[in-house]
């Protein structure tokens, strides 16, 4: 299993009039959780997309347990819990400030190669680095 985790502060634009963080802002949290956990692989993401490779979202869920608020620090735990194959799964916990978790979530993203705009398998330079983080002790 990969495990990363990334904080972030709630800006004021992203709430809605209840200080509660909009739930379509979600998405954007876990987009960044998920390019701050392939810099911490060693592979910024648009190193994946110079190599020729696109990672489209074509799932999406989430559970909302108790809202974000408004200049929070929220805490972004993301997972790899099985290596790829043409399909890459997130998942996500986040947590207020008090350490309670307040939302869980999954993505699954797939590889494309962005030439022929076909699905591919995970490229072996992405799985290098994956594999190498797997074998790491917790």
């Amino acid at each position: 299993m990969i495990h990363t985790t990334h904080s972030l502060r709630v800006r004021y634009g992203e709430t809605d009039p209840m200080k509660y963080v909009y739930y379509g802002n979600y998405a954007e949290y876990l987009e960044v959780a998920r390019v701050e956990l392939f810099r911490e692989l060693g592979i910024p993401y648009d190193e994946i997309e110079n190599q020729g490779i696109w990672l489209p979202v074509s799932e999406f869920s989430i559970k909302y347990l108790k809202p974000g608020l408004y200049d929070e620090i929220l805490e972004i735990h993301t997972y790899i819990k099985k290596l790829p194959g043409v399909r890459i799964e997130f998942e996500y916990e986040i947590y207020n400030s008090s350490k309670e978790k307040i939302t869980e979530a999954k993505t699954t993203l797939f590889f494309l190669d962005a030439k022929k705009n076909k699905v591919i398998k995970c490229p072996d330079f992405l799985m290098d680095l994956l594999v190498k983080r797997w074998a790491e002790p917790a």
